[in-house]
């Protein structure tokens, strides 16, 4: 049997593309970002026993990455009903209050303000 590290497929390395003058050049590979740290971090911050898989991991960075498009899309609507061409945190609170639902937007209003953001008020 051999060891696991021998079953690894070696690591991707920079692309090399050939220039006209027939140099060789390393094409760096372009960065994905992604929010798998942080949602780990919270994870053993509720939950320090618990483990995630990494399936699990790419459905909820893909979850996020979804809501911050829907959230920054409504924040961009609003700003354009209102004639104004800057997104501050009020566009922000209210798309969040117009995107989640009920008891989750209220608590995502509460935690945006202890942040530093807009006074949350509960009206």
């Amino acid at each position: 049997m051999t060891p696991k590290s021998a079953e690894k497929a070696p690591a991707k390395k920079a692309a090399t593309v050939k220039t006209t003058e027939g140099k060789k050049k390393t094409k760096k590979m372009a960065k994905v970002e992604t929010y798998k740290t942080y949602i780990y971090k919270v994870l053993k911050q509720v939950h320090p026993d618990t483990s995630i898989s990494s399936k699990a991991m790419g459905i909820l960075n893909s979850f996020i990455n979804d809501m911050f498009d829907n959230i920054a899309s409504e924040a961009a609507r609003l700003a354009r009903y209102n004639k104004k061409s800057t997104l501050t945190s009020r566009e922000i609170q209210t798309a969040v209050r117009l995107v989640l639902p009920g008891e989750l937007a209220k608590h995502a209003v509460s935690e945006g303000a202890k942040c530093g953001g807009i006074r949350f008020t509960s009206a």
